[in-house]
């Protein structure tokens, strides 16, 4: 059978494999070693080269899932971001970014490239435009994370794709809040697809990793920055994470259904003062997210009315668990102002709209309701403590 004949869950279950032919055991081994032989052996072995047996059964799969050529996978997604930054950035150059990015990504661009001689600019708007305002002979990549962390803007990442190609720049997406499930940005035109795969390609809310995926040229030479880097990733969780994406398309397929009912729920409740989720007909930019997205993703984000404490609501959750990371089986909670986003200053934040109140919903696979009426219960209680 062809790989192009091959449906996204027989990808995410059978591609990659690690055939074990002494015991026939239906899952792959693990090559938990640290020493391979040198002599007599076409490849040269060793993890922080990404390229023990694990390491390479794993990077086939997520390739595949992106439609991309060849992939590495990192200790974690900051890794996979400043490596790639850092291969195709030196100084002199210049970077256009949109605002509206993950707080630890803008950190490190606001923290270490003014270091290295790199110049960057901020894209206020998700327009074309405004991008296109941005660049400059220098210009060397343009960077965008679309749906964005934490208000789920959307940029259009086909227009992004031409632009770039018009101007001879390398485009790098952040593609871990829609996953492979939803949106495949190599197929609309974007050359390099980042992931924090702690996140819907894991799932299960144990594992740290990143995940690049590209074409073979573009993997080379990141790969070539990486191996100095040291940022690869042990076996074992390569072992786990590749167990996890076996379930990655019924995870994300319930987790769209679950989030799309809460957030129309949401956007009619009465003590809601505002929902973001790419899924509603009133989102800003529903029409290229309907375009671009086979489904909307498990996160939105919403504002409760200014006289609920949303600190106070958080804790009277019950099921929904208040939590740093996202993505997993399980619902969770955050404030954007206090984890995700802290990093940035205050006028920061207001620059990209993350008002103090703004909560992240992570939505899992847990009956759509039960999440409501523990939401409700929530709102309930604190509206008693005011």
């Amino acid at each position: 059978m062809s790989t192009k004949d091959i449906g996204f869950n027989t990808i995410c279950t059978h591609t990659g494999e690690i055939k074990d032919e002494q015991f026939k055991g239906a899952i792959s081994p693990i090559y938990l070693s640290t020493s391979y032989a040198f002599e007599g052996v076409e490849t040269k072995r060793y993890p922080r080269y990404f390229n023990t047996p694990n390491q390479e059964a794993l990077c086939k799969k997520i390739a595949m899932l992106e439609k991309g050529e060849s992939s590495l996978i990192f200790g974690s997604g900051m890794a996979a971001i400043s490596t790639t930054l850092f291969a195709f950035l030196q100084k002199g150059d210049h970077i256009v970014l949109q605002r509206t990015l993950y707080g630890g990504t803008a950190n490190l661009v606001n923290e270490e490239f003014t270091k290295h001689g790199i110049e960057f600019s901020y894209v206020n708007s998700q327009t074309i435009d405004g991008f296109e305002e941005k660049i400059q002979s220098n210009t060397k990549v343009i960077y965008i994370e679309t749906p964005s962390n934490p208000l789920l803007t959307i940029t259009d990442i086909k227009a992004i794709g031409e632009l770039a190609k018009q101007k001879g720049i390398t485009t790098i997406i952040d593609n871990t809040f829609a996953s492979p499930v939803n949106q495949n940005p190599i197929a609309l035109g974007i050359d390099i697809v980042l992931h924090s795969a702690t996140k819907y390609l894991g799932g299960h809310s144990d594992i740290l990793a990143g995940a690049v995926i590209s074409n073979e040229k573009n993997i080379n030479q990141i790969f070539q920055v990486a191996k100095n880097f040291g940022g690869s990733l042990s076996d074992f969780t390569v072992w786990m994470l590749e167990r996890s994406i076996k379930t990655l398309g019924i995870r994300v397929k319930q987790q769209n259904k679950n989030a799309i009912k809460l957030a129309k729920w949401l956007e009619k409740h009465e003590d809601i003062a505002a929902v973001y989720y790419p899924g509603l007909k009133s989102h800003p930019d529903y029409g290229i997210a309907k375009k671009q997205m086979k489904g909307f993703g498990g996160i939105l984000s919403f504002e409760l009315k200014k006289e609920l404490n949303a600190s106070n609501f958080q804790k009277e959750l019950k099921l929904i668990k208040s939590s740093m990371s996202l993505a997993g089986v399980e619902s969770t909670i955050l404030s954007p102002t206090l984890t995700s986003h802290a990093l940035l200053t205050k006028e920061e934040r207001n620059l990209q709209g993350i008002k103090d109140g703004l909560l992240r919903l992570s939505v899992g696979i847990e009956e759509k309701e039960d999440l409501i009426q523990d939401i409700q219960q929530a709102i309930e209680k604190t509206k008693n403590q005011k």
